[in-house]
């Protein structure tokens, strides 16, 4: 693990020694060095840097898929097989015809009228190998040709077309393929030197721009996004090169294209991002890679083609917005691209997008939602069923004459909130609940609140009674005074 944090760690290495004293000097000799140029994984251009070593005998894979592997050479070693190929083919096919002639004795008897040979006109090597360029190439000067009394050489004739197709076939359709490769294409598919990061739409935001100089489009482009970077799993193993994808729009379809003019890509800085943790002085010391992969179908060819490019750490600009190059002239719309990497400065917070989340909780009041007590709730939820219930059973003459049929109910609804404001006032800070407990807000007003309204229905329900009625209610005792000595008693002792 040592020997993978020195190659993939910082560009210049603390070297410790037994020596406290030799140690310190040796570390400030290395943080004074310069740092060496960035070892990047995927060039500016696009070529990823990786090379496969230590094979053996996994190399006769290469072998067994021979066309790809001669359309991935470089074009010098295309261009040696092609001529190498077809020159061994020539070759030996002309030696071919040359030995039927030397076993048949046609070269000795060649300016013999009297004779006829396999091959006419056929008195060394190199007429041999006239005539098979003459017969491959479909020449036919007429000089030179096959007779009927070689059946060797019918047979022979039969291979060689066999064979010129089965080669021409073969190295033709590589270097067509090779030579309609859209990897030029993404010549013309620019990116922008530097990525920015800066607030768009009130969220930090990366940034970095694409653009097509060519007037064909890229039909179905799509861009995705790769994040490279080394980090220790809780269990102690070490990833040099974990690759962590960088939302750019994919959950909203802004990662399909329209690449007509430059456009910026957008990676929004949330909770779900890499960088969520990322400051301005944390990209100092920070060592990461984001890789672009641009994917599209050429419309000139309908071949898919792939750009790529990368930015590391040190090409990331924190604080930054890219120029507009889009301007509105008469009948169409003019692209400048000499601001195409052009970039100036914004007000940008040098916090990440962590920090500024922990200091907006710290710096908004602390207002804790009313919390109620769920037993208690639900003990009054109880009661205002038991109310309904004994509600029901009250003859309606008498609910009519009340008028409040619902008053128990808004009563105990009333005393339900007040014991939720009591819960919630005590689980807020104490400076809140002394600025709650008011004098003016005391319990025993709000209990002299409750005795009126239960008193104020009860003589509103009297004054609503008939005449008669009020006169009875009234006039209680009086009655109680004329009744007979016998229903006095009877009265009495009912009540007692």
């Amino acid at each position: 693990m040592s020997a993978l944090r020195r190659k993939f760690g910082d560009d210049y290495q603390v070297v410790t020694t037994s020596s406290s004293g030799s140690g310190f000097h040796q570390q400030q000799a290395a943080a004074a060095a310069p740092r060496r140029k960035r070892q990047r994984f995927v060039d500016k251009n696009g070529r990823c840097n990786v090379q496969h070593g230590n094979l053996g005998s996994e190399t006769s894979r290469y072998l067994s898929d021979l066309f790809t592997t001669l359309v991935d050479l470089k074009w010098r070693w295309n261009l040696f097989i092609f001529i190498l190929t077809y020159t061994v083919a020539w070759l030996f096919m002309a030696s071919m015809w040359w030995l039927i002639a030397y076993m048949r004795g046609d070269l000795n008897k060649a300016h013999d009228d009297n004779y006829t040979p396999c091959v006419a006109n056929v008195y060394n090597f190199p007429s041999a190998f006239l005539f098979f360029i003459e017969t491959e190439a479909t020449i036919g000067y007429g000089y030179r040709y096959i007779t009927d009394k070689c059946p060797e050489g019918i047979i022979l004739f039969l291979f060689q077309s066999i064979l010129g197709s089965i080669v021409d076939a073969f190295l033709i359709g590589c270097m067509f393929i090779k030579m309609s490769q859209p990897k030029k294409r993404a010549e013309t598919l620019m990116f922008s030197e530097h990525a920015v990061i800066s607030m768009r739409d009130g969220k930090l935001t990366l940034m970095f721009r694409v653009g097509n100089l060519r007037n064909s489009h890229m039909v179905s482009a799509q861009i995705r996004c790769k994040l490279l970077k080394s980090r220790q799993t809780p269990e102690g193993e070490f990833l040099p090169l974990d690759q962590l994808e960088l939302d750019v729009g994919f959950s909203t379809g802004a990662d399909q294209l329209f690449l007509v003019s430059p456009l910026t890509i957008c990676h929004v800085i949330d909770a779900k991002s890499p960088f969520y943790d990322l400051s301005q002085r944390s990209m100092q010391t920070e060592q990461f890679e984001i890789v672009v992969i641009l994917e599209g179908i050429v419309e000139t060819t309908g071949m898919t083609c792939q750009a790529r490019t990368s930015y590391t750490e040190d090409e990331v600009l924190w604080g930054h917005r890219f120029f507009p190059v889009i301007s509105l002239e008469e009948g169409f719309f003019k692209v400048d691209y000499s601001q195409f990497h052009a970039t100036f400065e914004v007000p940008t917070a040098p916090y990440s997008v962590k920090e500024q989340e922990e200091m907006l909780l710290i710096s908004s009041p602390l207002i804790g939602p009313a919390v109620s007590n769920s037993k208690e709730r639900n003990n009054s939820v109880d009661c205002l069923d038991g109310l309904d219930d004994i509600s029901t059973k009250i003859p309606s003459k008498l609910q009519k004459m009340t008028g409040r049929e619902d008053f128990p109910k808004k009563l105990l609804r009333m005393s339900s909130t007040t014991s939720e404001k009591a819960y919630s006032i005590g689980d807020l800070p104490m400076k809140l609940q002394r600025i709650s407990s008011v004098p003016g807000n005391s319990e025993e007003k709000l209990v002299s609140k409750t005795t009126k309204m239960m008193s104020d229905p009860m003589s509103q329900s009297v004054a609503d009674l008939p005449p008669k009625l009020q006169k009875l209610s009234g006039g209680g005792a009086r009655m109680e005074g004329k009744l007979p000595p016998k229903l006095r008693k009877m009265n009495s002792d009912r009540f007692t």
